[in-house]
């Protein structure tokens, strides 16, 4: 084990080890001398693990600090001796989004390695980190297929450790250095020893004499005839050669662990726990005594306390608690048969904001003398928020994140919250599996119930009546009533002494308004928004003339778009602080953002939120999530520059991106890309195989497919104005664009959309690496070149660095059919290939050229209008059904065959064609 100095970055997998291990030492009974002042604050690093770099994320490290997570979580250090304070806890939500973490990496260990024997230990014993069964035997196949052995697993494929070709004097290796180990691995014994184990534990005697009797021979032998579990087997360097020709042909060594008295500790220790257990000497209880893991046939007695395995079938019931913000509110409510508490009414109860409890837990893990603060300024999910809390003598109620009022215009879509409430209404019944019921505070406020907003909000409090929620159990009563059965957290870390300062909380208070006085509720006219959104400027008219007239304009307008486009003119010629009749320009835009939100005009809105800069720091965590699925995120407008996130990132970088990239061609792009990023981070997270084949979500690109797709629906109408819809009516636009295309559409159509999200089809990305395979001079496409050296030898087939190498040629592609021209190109020369393994192209491999003179035969077979040939007008051949004597694949086809039949073809020894 090397220092952090030297190691370079802290081992996430050993802190989460030494924890894990701590607790099951503990739980034995065993005391330890003094708490470590570091305990409560390292949880923190591990809750956060899904921050880390993207490309630096293994599933093994994700897995363990879940597994650590959830065995140390609300466990006293010192056990009955200890005090409240040696109590650890963990941030629920924020584990629960390693979870995600881990389930979207699987059956992966990490962008660069496909898989890895890592995590064995991870899913199997200690950590029985998934409770996916499915998952779990996916990603355990794809370990035997791909690095099982007759001397043991490897560790990973083109692994160097211990080979004969391996440097020992340098710690990395050099590029393209990897492919020298392809075929030669180190197996490891260790493995098998840990698939002895999985077979105890899962009751598979079969697994279990299997991997007993490949071990067996690997075992050497002490002078006292003790068994040693080698370390490795290695090929030697005399072999290598022949190794590389036939694999699996030459025969293994071990290492020289035990013969110079070293023993290779781990393998020993593990080895002889699996005898044990195999001979019965001990239990799987003996070795796992908080109960990790838990047969199915008694998953559902069993306590989950300190498990990952939930129930099989998940019948949750969560609480609600409805708060009105006013008596008169309630009054109201009531005449519709929907009974409310007020905030004074639950007293002395109190009802917090989340961002209140997000102050109380900034006080966890803090030291001073070590220099450890306390947790980040991080919103509180929906999971934390269903909790009691008992804090400095108070008991606490909160509201979830999506009940605060926010300055982004989103929040003024009511569909938009009652989508969320049942989003986080089966986002708690999937994931809490806390002893207690959830409890679930709905904070209805008087602006929720205006308009045309009020209907959908009372069918959705009658749901809550009924007690069916979005296909969830619900049980509405008194938070005095429910609070007997929630789980109640006592945050006792906030320890005031004398000397110090105790923090200001601030509880959510009663709206003071006449109890008997009427709610408003104005309607709108259906018609009046629509109106109201068209300015009544033409704005390149007015960017030509002084600023004084544009004051007088804007002083005698009352149309509010038009309002908005003076004032980005007066912005962007005189600045923010230049005076008005009614202030500064930006106090000016921002009335006219207010005014335009009460009145729900959605133009007007994006138009002023985009000149205010506003921005959404939840977009944040949802771009994270989009990573830590495997993606990668563009932003930037259609047709322009795009940047390309792979990494998480600070609100304030993001936010930099945002308006320096899409603000150059519609101002509102930089607004309405923040709302896409937030749906499609929902999206994602409760429906991934929406996202199936698209590897980087390129948000300018799926606007422009939307856009498309209202252009389609239109007919041959004006097509509906995507920056009018509400933030709703936007996202289910995204969620019609992201289902496969219906059939009866034009191929044109399908093309425009899947290009534009671009979606690949099953297995593109290794058919493309078996093409640069017998390509040695590269593809090309867009001018975008992908080199067949040092790619084959720096990256394997199936790691998804590759993939996203190949997408990164894609890149420059600015027609997102012709996009999807080359995707289905690609798919063509793949099985060429692979059915003529005599053929390999002899120069670089121009994808643009191919695809042109496909379309030109297209032309030479069909009737096209008269000129269309000249202007090399492509929409025909778009249109045109793949599959077929005269589809577009029979075209490519025959241009690739015509390519490859130019160069020579590559002799083979079992040629049915050589005579002699």
């Amino acid at each position: 084990m090397y220092r952090k100095r030297l190691y370079g970055k802290m081992n996430l997998s050993v802190l989460s080890t030494y924890f894990y291990f701590a607790k099951l030492i503990l739980s034995s009974s065993l005391k330890t001398s003094k708490q470590d002042p570091q305990n409560q604050n390292q949880p923190k690093c591990m809750c956060a693990l899904r921050r880390t770099r993207v490309f630096l994320i293994q599933g093994s490290s994700v897995g363990l600090a879940k597994a650590a997570l959830e065995a140390i979580n609300g466990f006293n250090l010192f056990g009955k001796q200890g005090c409240s304070w040696s109590v650890i806890f963990v941030d629920f939500d924020a584990h629960n989004r390693n979870r995600q973490t881990l389930c979207s990496l699987l059956p992966r260990e990490s962008r660069s390695h496909n898989t890895d024997a890592a995590l064995l230990p991870c899913l199997s014993y200690p950590a029985f980190a998934l409770d996916d069964e499915v998952l779990f035997s996916q990603t355990l196949d794809k370990i035997i297929r791909k690095l099982k052995g007759k001397y043991g697993f490897k560790r990973f494929l083109r692994d160097g450790y211990g080979t004969a070709l391996e440097d020992k004097t340098r710690r990395y290796y050099k590029p393209a250095e990897i492919k020298l180990f392809d075929g030669i691995e180190c197996e490891f014994p260790l493995f098998f020893i840990f698939m002895i184990i999985d077979g105890v534990f899962r009751g598979n005697p079969a697994q279990v004499k299997e991997y007993q009797d490949l071990l067996d021979p690997l075992l050497q032998h002490t002078c006292e005839g003790c068994p040693v579990v080698p370390k490795y087997y290695y090929v030697p360097a005399d072999f290598v050669e022949l190794e590389k020709k036939n694999p699996g042909s030459q025969k293994r060594f071990p290492s020289n662990s035990g013969c110079d008295g070293k023993f290779f500790l781990w393998g020993q220790a593990v080895y002889i726990i699996a005898k044990l257990l195999a001979d019965k000497l001990i239990s799987p209880k003996d070795i796992d005594p908080i109960g990790r893991y838990v047969a199915p046939e008694d998953q559902r007695n069993v306590s989950m306390r300190f498990s990952n395995q939930g129930p099989l079938e998940n019948d949750l019931v969560v609480h609600v608690a409805l708060i009105a913000e006013s008596q008169r509110l309630q009054v109201f409510l009531n005449t519709y048969g929907i009974q409310t508490q007020t905030p004074q009414q639950v007293e002395p109860i109190q009802i917090w904001a989340q961002k209140e409890l997000v102050k109380a837990y900034f006080h966890l893990g803090v030291n001073d003398k070590l220099g450890l603060s306390g947790r980040p300024d991080r919103p509180i999910g929906c999971l934390g928020t269903s909790k009691i809390y008992r804090i400095l003598g108070k008991t606490v109620v909160c509201y979830s994140i999506i009940f605060d009022l926010s300055d982004f215009y989103m929040s003024q879509d009511v569909m938009m919250l009652i989508d969320d409430i049942k989003n986080a209404l089966q986002f708690i019944k999937q994931y809490w599996k806390m002893h207690g019921r959830p409890l679930f505070v709905v904070l209805i406020r008087e602006d929720n119930i205006r308009g045309s907003r009020f209907n959908p909000i009372l069918d959705m409090l009658a749901a809550f009546r009924k007690g069916i929620v979005g296909g969830v159990k619900v049980h509405v009563d008194r938070v005095q009533t429910l609070i007997s059965g929630a789980v109640v957290e006592q945050l006792d870390f906030l320890r005031i002494t004398e000397t110090e300062e105790a923090p200001v909380f601030k509880r959510l208070e009663e709206l003071d308004l006449p109890k008997h006085s009427k709610v408003k509720r104005q309607s709108s006219t259906p018609n009046a928004s629509e109106l109201e959104q068209q300015p009544d400027v033409n704005i390149n008219d007015w960017k030509s003339k002084s600023t004084y007239e544009i004051l007088q304009k804007l002083n005698d307008c009352n149309c509010l778009a038009s309002q908005a486009l003076l004032s980005s003119i007066l912005l962007k010629r005189e600045g923010p602080n230049f005076i008005t009749k009614d202030g500064t320009v930006a106090e000016h835009i921002e009335r006219i953002y207010r005014r335009a939100g009460s009145k729900k005009l959605w133009l007007v809105l994006r138009y002023s939120a985009a000149f205010a800069q506003k921005f959404s720091s939840s977009i944040t965590p949802h771009i994270t999530t989009l990573l830590v699925h495997g993606k990668q995120v563009t932003l930037g407008a259609f047709g322009q520059e795009e940047e390309v996130i792979s990494n998480p990132l600070s609100p304030g970088v993001i936010k930099k991106i945002i308006y320096e990239k899409c603000h150059l061609q519609d101002e509102r792009e930089a607004v309405v890309q923040q709302e896409l990023v937030i749906h499609i981070g929902w999206i994602i997270s409760n429906s991934p195989e929406l996202f199936s084949g698209m590897l980087k979500i390129r948000i300018g690109w799926i606007i422009h497919a939307m856009k498309y797709e209202l252009k389609i629906r239109a007919g041959g109408m004006p097509a509906k104005d995507l920056y009018q819809m509400s933030p709703s009516e936007v996202k289910q636009l995204l969620l019609d664009i992201l289902q496969p295309q219906q059939q009866g559409r034009g191929w044109l159509n399908r093309r425009q959309i899947d290009g534009s999200l671009n979606r690949a089809p099953a297995g593109f990305y290794d058919r493309v690496w078996q093409i640069l395979e017998r390509t040695p001079n590269g593809l090309i496409v867009a001018g975008k070149f992908l080199p067949q050296q040092p790619t084959l030898s720096d990256m394997t087939m199936y790691e998804m660095n590759f993939s996203l190498l190949v997408e990164d040629m894609l890149q420059n592609i600015d027609q997102p059919e012709y996009r999807q021209i080359i995707v289905e190109l690609l798919m063509v020369i793949s099985v060429i290939l692979e059915r003529n393994p005599e053929l390999e192209f002899q120069d670089k491999v121009d994808l643009d050229k191919v695809v042109q003179e496909a379309f030109h035969d297209f032309q030479k077979d069909h009737s096209l209008p008269k000129g269309s040939e000249k202007q090399d007008d492509m929409t025909a051949f778009y249109n045109t059904h793949p599959i077929g004597k005269k589809g577009t694949c029979s075209y490519l086809s025959k241009a690739v065959i015509t390519l490859l039949l130019e160069g020579e073809m590559k002799p083979s020894n079992d040629d049915p064609c050589t005579v002699s």
